[in-house]
């Protein structure tokens, strides 16, 4: 946390003294990096992985997620808790709802509009999409705390104003303004892919649950989940959800620690005879796409 706190501040400082040039542009992917590198400890302190207690958890996951990179930390841990308790299952978890993408056949008979028209070809549409993905999180963040009830409304939604006014203040003041509205673009649209990148390895491809499946609590988190194999640089790059099994088995694990619960689930999951998938980077995104692209077939 202090090494990104460190980097975040300097990605600032190099902002300013690069100034007025196309420079910026490079800067704005190093903050794309930096903002979702962010978003995965916001996510940690969101499990409780973090501290003992929950008031740090919750001042940290604040300043990280709201006022750090602008996202809701709040709303955005409630959503994410949801979709731990019942992943990939169509009616439960908000991950696989058919808000643009639809994730079964059966969200593909029931849908209209955008979502119809994007599901014909939805593999070629998923990673284009992802460069609005940062612009949702941030819109929906607000839409929910403007509800009436949202816990701390008045602390995240004060947190959130004011990342975006010194956020805006700070580009619109070192860049002239079409430098500005392509920095703009450039760093939220590569933090949207990024953090898309980060997680459609985790489920996207794997088996979608209905009400018709009863599974026990390690079917329903292993046989939904997969793992990405890769180096040290691997666990890093995608925060180390890489261990999806095991993350969605311990969920308050800390990160660190899930490479060393690895060997020792899968060992237990051969024993029982429950498929445990693992696989490549590259791999698990074309699973992902020949899914998606499967999905959509009876619109083609």
């Amino acid at each position: 946390m202090s090494i990104a706190a460190v980097i975040y501040l300097g990605c600032w400082a190099l902002f300013a003294w690069v100034g007025d040039s196309w420079l910026q542009l490079l800067v704005a992917a190093a903050m794309a990096v930096v903002f979702a590198q962010l978003g995965f400890l916001a996510h940690d302190l969101g499990h409780r992985q973090v501290f003992r207690k929950r008031r740090p958890s919750d001042v940290a996951g604040l300043l990280i997620g709201n006022f750090g990179i602008g996202l809701g930390w709040g709303w955005w841990t409630s959503k994410h808790n949801r979709h731990h308790a019942n992943p990939n299952h169509e009616d439960h978890d908000p991950d696989v709802s058919p808000a643009v993408i639809v994730w079964s056949e059966d969200q593909v008979a029931k849908s209209r509009g955008i979502p119809r028209f994007i599901a014909k070809r939805q593999a070629w549409w998923f990673f284009p999409l992802l460069t609005l993905e940062a612009w949702h999180l941030h819109v929906a963040s607000v839409k929910a705390l403007l509800k009436p009830g949202a816990k701390r409304r008045t602390t995240e939604l004060s947190l959130i104003v004011v990342h975006f006014v010194l956020y805006f203040g700070l580009v619109f003041t070192v860049l002239p303004l079409g430098k500005a509205l392509v920095f703009l673009v450039v760093h939220q649209g590569l933090f949207g892919i990024y953090l898309g990148l980060s997680f459609a390895p985790n489920h996207k491809g794997m088996p979608v649950l209905t009400k018709e499946d009863k599974l026990d609590f390690l079917r329903k988190q292993v046989l939904t989940s997969r793992n990405v194999k890769g180096s040290w640089l691997t666990d890093v790059a995608l925060g180390q959800l890489n261990y999806q099994i095991e993350h969605h088995l311990f969920p308050n694990m800390p990160a660190p620690n899930l490479r060393r619960a690895q060997p020792i689930v899968q060992a237990y999951c051969a024993e029982i005879g429950v498929d445990y998938l693992q696989t490549g980077l590259v791999a698990s995104y074309g699973q992902a796409l020949r899914h998606l692209h499967e999905v959509g077939a009876s619109l083609r």
